[in-house]
């Protein structure tokens, strides 16, 4: 699969296979972050993979009870493990850096037949809590690993013509 095919084909999965992950195919999606850019190259971020069934129920009820996270047959927690440094920019490193990887990740799993979906809605106590992260740590995102059950809708997108500008910001 081309990269732009990935891109066009990834979608936001809500329904899960009972059916586990390869080993092979999960080391795919964890090398795909291993390899992301990152600020100084430094990579301060772990990534938490977790295949028991109940810390997968204890992190969806963290999650603002969206109980599918469990469905997935494992889930992987990205994990910023120096939130305090902010680039020149004046951005916080951590957002770019797991975002880039994170990305990396669920382009890999599309490629691999895989669905994830990018969760915001957490708890950030409960998820250190249940995961033993240091509580000066950030947890990023939640993201459920598996094989879709079902073929996610079709993503509508804004025109290119709303979100492009050139030479200058209109």
């Amino acid at each position: 699969m081309e990269v732009f095919e990935a891109i066009q084909k990834r979608r936001s999965v809500r329904a899960y296979q009972n059916r586990g992950v390869e080993d092979e195919k999960l080391q795919k999606v964890l090398e795909a972050a291993r390899l992301a850019p990152s600020a100084k190259n430094l990579q301060n971020w772990k990534f938490v993979v977790i295949r028991d069934q109940a810390q997968r129920n204890q992190i969806a009820k963290a999650a603002n009870e969206q109980m599918f996270i469990a469905d997935a047959p494992m889930i992987i927690v990205p994990v910023a493990t120096n939130p305090d440094y902010i680039m020149p920019c004046e951005i916080p490193a951590y957002i770019v850096d797991l975002a880039i990887a994170v990305n990396h990740m669920t382009l890999q799993a599309t490629e691999e037949g895989l669905g994830t979906c990018w969760i915001g809605t957490f708890n950030q106590d409960k998820i250190k809590e249940i995961l033993n992260i240091p509580e000066q740590y950030k947890v990023v995102t939640i993201l459920p690993l598996g094989y879709p059950a079902d073929e996610p809708k079709q993503k509508i997108r804004k025109g290119m013509k709303e979100i492009i500008s050139y030479e200058l910001f209109q």
